[in-house]
C-alpha cells in the first residue's frame, strides 16, 4: 500500500489561501463599489443644491427681483411687477421643490408607471372606518384610475378658460419653473438621477392639474356611494339608517347657538401641549402596523376669535389643515410682495399665489367642507354602443389612453365618456353595469381659481366677492381683519339635484336625478361679527336645522368642532401660544366615552376574566388624553375596533369591511349609547357581554404587563421620503421615519400614522410679525439643504415659529439674499 502523501495538508492550505483571497477581493469590491455609490450620491445631491446668495441672471425677467430667506429658508420675494413676482415664485419653488411638483403632476395625470419600477406600487388603501387594508396595487393600476378620472383633460380645458389676467399669472409662474429647469439640466435633484429621467417643461395646465389633484383628495365621495348601495341592500331600512347618520346632537354649525353637552374635560394649556412622555418611549418597540385614526380624511381645523377673547383686544385666527404626510411636505411657505400686493402664507407647490395666509389687512384659513359634488349614474347602453338620454340614444365620447411602463410594453385602453362623465365601472371589481361618474370638475362652468382676488382682498366685501368665484374644492373659510372684524363664509359650487340626495347610484337615462344648477353663493350659510365673538369649523355639519339646500350628507365627526368650542368658550383671554396649545390638544371626549362604556360593561358582565378586569382598572383612570406613554387609549382604541367588527360582521358577514361612512363614529356612538337589540350579534343577549368580549379580544395583542402597552408605540407617526426612504443607510437621513406620538382621530390634534396637521398657523392682528407659521418637515426638498427637515422637531414637539412680515422683521431674520437679474 502506498504511503499517504505529506503534501495533502499543504494542498488544503493552498485552497484555503485561494478562498481567502477571493473573499478578500469580493469584500474589497463591495467596499469600493459601496464607497463609489455613496461618493456619487453625495456629489450629485450636493451639486443640485440651489444658489441662495449673490445674483443669477435669468432669461424672462423684466426687472431685478430680491429673494430674502429667513432662518428656516422661507423666501420673501420682492418684485417691481406682478409678472416678475410670479415668475420668481415659480423659479424659487423649483429651487426647493422641483422633483415634488413633477411627481405631483405625474401622480394626478397617471404617469407614474413610466418612472417607477414595475415591481413597486402605491401603498394599499386603508378603510377610514374599519381600518382594513385593501389589496396591493401597481403603478399601472394607479395610472389607469387617474386616466379614467380624466384629470389631465380637465386641467387642459380649465387652462384654456382662465381669464386673461389669471392666465398671465400662471404663465409667469410657468416661465419661472422652466427657467430653473433650463439652467439646471445637469444639476437636477437627486431623485431624477436615481430614477434616471428628466422633467419635461412645465405648463399652465400642469399648475391647474396640481390644483385639481387637491380637489380629488378632498372630494372622495363616489366610492362610498357605490359601496353604500351594496351595504344597504343587505339591511333593513332601520339598520341602514343606523349605519348612515347625517349629523349628531354634538354638531355645532357656525351659525348655531351654543348648547350644553356632556361634562367638559380640562381646557388645555401651553404645557399640556408638549406631551413630554413621548421622550420616554423606545423606538425599537414601535408597532409596524398601527393607525389610530379611523376618521382621518382630508379635513382641518380653523377658528377665529374677536378681540373680546384675546389679551390684546385684536382678533386671533388659527388654521391647521389635516392631510396625508409626505416628504417634502404638502405646503411651501412664501411671502410675495409687489407694490400694494403683499401676502404671505402657504402656497401649493406647482401653483402660483398663496392658498392660506394673510396680507396687510385680512387673514383667512380653510377647512374642507366636503359637499357632495360627485354622483354615480347607471347608464343604459344598446348593442350599437349608444347610451340612452332623455332625448334619445347618443354616442359616447371615447378617449384612447396609453400608459408608458418602465421596462415593459405600453398599456393601452379606452375611456368611455357619457353626458354625465366617464364610465368608472372598471374601478369596482366584478361590476358589470355601466356606471358613469358625474363630478363638479367635469363641468365647463367650474373654472374659478380667483387666488389673486383672495390674496388681494382688503375687507369682508372683497373677501366674499373673491370666494364667490371659487369653484372647487369647497371650503369653510374663516376671516379676520385689522379692524377687529371676524367672519365665516363657505365657498365652492355645490350641485342642486332634480331629485334624490346623491347617496347611491341612480338611473342616468331619464334625467330625473340630473343636476339642475348650483346652490347660490348668497344662500350659503354665512356669519359676520357674531355676538359670541367665536367662529370655528372642523369639517362637521355646517347647515342649521331647516336649511333649504342639500350641501351634502358626508359630514365628518363633530367631536373636534365640539372640543374647540368648549375651549374657546371657557372665558379665557387667549394668546397665540394658547392657540397652539389648542391646535395640539390631545383630549378626546369620544374616546373617553367609550372607555367609560367598556368599564361599565366589564363591571356588570359575568364573562369578564381577571385579565379583562385588570384592563378595566387601567381604563378607569383614563382622563380622555390620548397620551403616547399611556396604555388606556391603546386598549380603548383596539377594543372599539373589535366591537365595530363584531357589529358589522353580525349584519353584513364577509362584506363587513366594505362599510365606509364619514360619520361612522357617530353611528357607533349611537349604537353603544342606545343599545338597540337589533344590533346584538348572534350569541349575545346584552351589550355588557358584547363590550366585555371586545376588550378580551383586543387584549390578545397586548403584552402580559398591560401598563406597558403604550399608545405611542402601537399608533405612531411615520414620515418617509418616497424614494430615499427605501435606500439603506440613506433612509436614516432622509426622513423622521417612525416615531411615537400623542393624539388620535377625534382629538383637535387629529393624527394617524401617515396623516395629520400639514401646517399650523395663527395670525395675530395685534402684531403680524408675531404670527405663527409651521410646516411639518421643511421648506426644501433637497436632502443636504439645511432647510430640508429643520421644522420637524418643532412640529413633532408641538412648537412653532414666528414668520416675519414687515421690512424690519424680514431684515432681522435674514440668512440669505439672492438677486434674480434680467438676462
Amino acid at each position: 500500500m502506498a504511503t499517504p502523501s505529506v503534501a495533502a495538508p499543504s494542498a488544503r492550505r493552498g485552497v484555503g489561501r485561494i478562498v481567502l483571497r477571493i473573499l478578500v477581493t469580493l469584500l474589497v469590491l463591495i467596499v469600493v463599489t459601496t464607497a463609489g455609490i455613496f461618493f456619487w450620491f453625495n456629489h450629485m445631491a450636493h451639486a443640485s443644491l440651489p444658489q441662495l446668495d449673490g445674483a443669477i441672471a435669468v432669461q424672462g425677467l423684466h426687472s431685478p427681483v430680491t429673494v430674502t430667506r429667513d432662518t428656516h429658508g422661507v423666501p420673501h420675494i420682492t418684485a417691481a411687477s406682478l409678472e416678475d413676482l410670479f415668475f420668481a415664485q415659480g423659479y424659487v419653488t423649483a429651487q426647493d421643490r422641483l422633483w415634488q411638483i413633477d411627481l405631483t403632476r405625474r401622480y394626478a395625470g397617471g404617469e407614474l408607471a413610466e418612472i417607477f419600477p414595475a415591481s413597486s406600487g402605491p401603498p394599499p388603501a386603508t378603510s377610514r372606518t374599519t381600518s382594513v387594508t385593501g389589496p396591493r396595487r401597481t403603478w399601472i393600476d394607479h395610472d389607469k384610475r387617474q386616466r379614467i378620472l380624466r384629470l389631465r383633460a380637465v386641467a387642459e380645458r380649465v387652462a384654456q378658460q382662465l381669464s386673461a389676467r389669471d392666465r398671465s399669472f400662471f404663465e409667469a409662474y410657468t416661465k419661472g419653473v422652466n427657467a430653473f429647469i433650463d439652467q439646471h439640466r445637469n444639476q437636477l435633484p437627486i431623485e431624477f438621477q436615481i430614477l434616471n429621467y428628466s422633467p419635461r417643461a412645465w405648463t399652465v395646465s400642469d399648475s391647474v392639474l396640481v390644483g385639481i389633484s387637491m380637489s380629488q383628495l378632498l372630494n372622495p365621495q363616489f366610492e362610498t356611494e357605490y359601496w353604500r348601495e351594496k351595504i344597504t341592500s343587505k339591511l333593513s331600512p332601520e339598520l341602514a339608517a343606523d349605519l348612515y347618520p347625517v349629523g349628531s346632537w354634538h354638531d355645532r354649525p357656525p351659525a348655531s347657538a351654543a348648547h350644553d353637552g356632556a361634562a367638559t374635560l380640562a381646557v388645555p394649556d401651553e404645557q399640556d401641549s408638549q406631551t413630554p412622555p413621548v421622550k420616554t418611549i423606545s423606538r425599537d418597540s414601535i408597532s409596524s402596523a398601527g393607525d389610530s385614526c379611523e376618521s382621518c380624511a382630508p379635513g382641518s381645523n380653523n377658528w377665529v376669535v374677536s378681540g373680546a377673547h384675546t389679551t390684546t383686544g385684536k382678533p386671533l385666527l388659527s388654521n391647521d389643515m389635516h392631510l396625508p404626510h409626505q416628504l417634502p411636505g404638502v405646503w411651501y411657505e412664501i411671502h410675495l410682495r409687489s407694490g400694494e400686493f403683499d401676502v404671505e402664507g402657504f402656497s401649493l407647490p406647482g401653483v402660483p399665489l398663496v392658498i392660506v395666509g394673510h396680507n396687510r389687512r385680512i387673514a383667512w384659513g380653510f377647512t374642507n367642507l366636503n359637499p357632495d359634488v360627485q354622483d354615480l349614474f347607471i347608464e343604459n347602453f344598446n348593442a350599437a354602443g349608444e347610451y340612452q338620454t332623455p332625448t334619445g340614444w347618443q354616442k359616447p365620447e371615447v378617449d384612447h389612453e396609453v400608459i408608458h411602463v418602465k421596462g415593459q410594453p405600453d398599456v393601452a385602453f379606452n375611456v368611455v365618456v357619457t353626458r354625465h362623465g366617464p364610465l368608472v365601472s372598471d374601478l369596482f371589481p366584478k361590476e358589470t353595469r355601466k356606471i358613469a361618474l358625474q363630478w363638479l370638475v367635469y363641468d365647463s362652468r367650474a373654472i374659478g381659481i380667483p387666488l389673486f382676488d383672495l390674496d388681494s382682498a382688503q375687507n369682508w366685501e372683497q373677501f366674499r366677492k373673491a370666494l364667490s368665484n371659487f369653484a372647487t374644492p369647497s371650503q369653510n373659510v374663516v376671516y379676520g381683519d385689522v379692524d377687529g372684524h371676524i367672519g365665516y363664509q363657505p365657498m365652492g359650487f355645490i350641485p342642486v339635484r332634480a331629485s334624490g340626495d346623491g347617496t347611491v347610484p341612480v338611473p342616468g337615462a331619464d334625467g330625473k336625478h340630473d343636476w339642475t344648477g348650483y346652490v347660490p353663493f348668497d344662500k350659503l350659510p354665512s356669519l359676520y361679527d357674531p355676538p359670541s365673538g367665536i367662529i370655528a369649523t372642523a369639517n362637521g355639519k355646517i347647515t342649521p336645522d331647516g336649511y333649504p339646500y342639500l350641501l351634502g350628507t358626508q359630514w365628518w365627526p363633530p367631536y373636534r368642532t365640539e372640543r374647540i368650542y368648549r375651549v374657546l368658550e371657557s372665558g379665557k383671554k387667549f394668546t397665540p401660544d394658547d392657540m397652539l396649545a389648542l391646535q395640539t390638544d390631545i383630549t378626546s371626549e369620544y374616546d373617553h366615552f367609550f372607555a367609560d362604556r367598556f368599564v361599565y360593561a366589564i363591571d356588570h358582565s359575568q364573562k369578564a376574566s381577571e385579565r379583562v378586569r385588570k384592563a378595566a382598572d387601567v381604563l378607569r383612570g383614563f382622563d380622555g388624553r390620548m397620551l403616547a406613554d399611556s396604555a388606556a387609549p391603546t386598549m380603548e382604541v383596539n377594543a372599539r375596533r373589535v366591537l365595530w367588527k363584531k357589529l358589522l360582521q353580525g349584519k353584513l358577514g364577509d362584506a363587513w369591511d366594505s362599510y365606509e361612512w364619514s360619520d361612522s363614529a357617530v353611528a357607533l356612538e349611537n349604537i353603544v349609547q342606545d343599545q338597540p337589540a337589533r344590533w346584538l350579534p348572534p350569541g349575545y343577549s346584552n351589550f355588557n357581554d358584547l363590550l366585555t368580549d371586545s376588550v378580551a379580544e383586543a387584549l390578545a395583542d397586548a403584552p402580559s404587563d398591560l401598563q406597558s402597552w403604550k399608545y405611542g408605540n402601537a399608533y405612531p407617526v411615520e414620515v418617509n421620503h418616497p424614494i430615499l426612504g427605501n435606500i439603506p443607510i440613506i433612509n436614516h437621513w432622509s426622513g423622521p421615519g417612525v416615531l411615537p406620538q400623542s393624539g388620535g382621530g377625534y382629538t383637535v390634534k387629529q393624527v394617524g400614522r401617515r396623516f395629520g396637521p400639514s401646517e399650523r398657523m395663527t395670525v395675530d392682528f395685534s402684531n403680524l410679525d408675531g404670527s405663527h407659521f409651521n410646516i411639518v418637515i421643511g421648506e426644501s426638498g433637497q436632502l443636504f439643504s439645511p432647510y430640508y427637515m429643520d421644522q420637524w422637531d418643532a412640529w413633532y414637539n408641538n412648537k412653532t415659529f414666528s414668520l416675519a412680515y414687515s421690512d424690519s422683521a424680514i431684515q432681522a431674520s435674514k440668512q440669505h439674499e439672492l438677486k434674480l437679474m434680467p438676462k
